[in-house]
C-alpha cells in the first residue's frame, strides 16, 4: 500500500512511546511544538504506542490532513530504539519494512549502486 502519494519528500518516526490517543490536532501540534517541524511540509510524521502494536501516520495534502491508523492484531512492531533524538528521519522503503514487520535496517538486502558509466 502506498501511503501519502508521490509527493512525499521525508518521513519522520517519532523516537519512543506517544500517546495514541491524540487525534491529528494533538498530533500536529506535536509535530510543530516537541519536534520544531511543520507539519504543512509533504511529509509522513509516524508514531507508535508504548506497547509497538498501534501506529499512526499524519500527513498534509493540499488542503487537509489525512490520519492513517494501523493496529496489529497479533506481533509488533520492530520500532528502533530510543535515542537522544526527538525523531529519526527514514526513506518510504524503510517505513514500508517496518510497517511490513521489518527493522528499518535491512544489513541483507542488495546494497545501493551508484553506477558512474555505461560500459
Amino acid at each position: 500500500m502506498l501511503i501519502g502519494g508521490t509527493g512525499v519528500d521525508r518521513v519522520y518516526l517519532a523516537c519512543g512511546s506517544t500517546d495514541l490517543r491524540k487525534s491529528i490536532d494533538g498530533l500536529a501540534a506535536l509535530v510543530s511544538q516537541a519536534f520544531r517541524l511543520d507539519p504543512f511540509t509533504p511529509a509522513l510524521f509516524v508514531f507508535c504506542n508504548r506497547k509497538r502494536d498501534k501506529l499512526k501516520i499524519l500527513h498534509w495534502d493540499h488542503n487537509g490532513f489525512w490520519l492513517y491508523y494501523r493496529r496489529l492484531e497479533r506481533g509488533r512492531f520492530q520500532w528502533p530504539p530510543v535515542t537522544d533524538r526527538q525523531t529519526l528521519t527514514v526513506t518510504r522503503r524503510q517505513l514500508q519494512w517496518l510497517l511490513d514487520g521489518l527493522a528499518i535496517e535491512q544489513y541483507q538486502a542488495h546494497p545501493r549502486v551508484v553506477a558512474r558509466t555505461v560500459v
